[in-house]
């Protein structure tokens, strides 16, 4: 993680329907997105609103953290906006040099949209290895930027959900699956 300590970093806790949320950054782009793996989920009724608030952050961020806040924020309460509003850069590691790790996530990221679902082999399809369903898994585990890199959306071609942060979050996937199908019928 050398370029993370090259970098001057800016961090941002947010409070959401998934507890906390901490957002890493810096002025080329998010380095990571941290999400409380022990958070129990708000549960939502269609319509209701979902909570989202900014609890600790810099007076003024930097770009990249702006960027990444609000569209989290309109994620959780706002989704129609999602499409409309800028993708901040990443610059995490993973995503500087070429590999089929970031070539699987920006598939995932530019093609599998709100309120769909991927199987972990048509997602390998997608990023170019129809026989690296493994290496799919691998990708997903490694996914610093859960949520704006949708890796919850992957799911097992049996339909089973797979896990989610390393198995520890499959109560998280689920809320968000949720959330979306509730977020695309509204």
């Amino acid at each position: 993680m050398a370029l993370k300590n090259s970098c001057k970093m800016e961090e941002a806790l947010v409070n959401c329907a998934l507890g906390k949320i901490q957002i890493s950054a810096c002025e080329k782009g998010v380095h990571e997105i941290k999400l409380q793996e022990d958070a129990v989920p708000e549960a939502r009724a269609q319509g209701a609103s979902v909570s989202f608030e900014l609890v600790e952050g810099p007076q003024e961020m930097i770009p990249p953290l702006k960027q990444c806040t609000a569209w989290l924020k309109s994620y959780f309460c706002d989704p129609q906006l999602t499409e409309k509003l800028p993708i901040p850069e990443f610059h995490h590691p993973l995503f500087i040099k070429d590999s089929f790790t970031k070539a699987v996530l920006m598939a995932l990221l530019k093609k599998v949209k709100l309120g769909e679902t991927v199987s972990y082999k048509e997602l390998a399809v997608m990023a170019g290895n129809e026989k690296a369903v493994r290496a799919v898994g691998g990708a997903m585990r490694s996914n610093p930027i859960p949520i704006l890199i949708p890796c919850h959306r992957v799911i097992c071609s049996n339909g089973s959900l797979g896990n989610y942060i390393g198995g520890k979050g499959n109560h998280l996937k689920l809320w968000l699956l949720a959330h979306e199908k509730l977020l695309k019928e509204m």
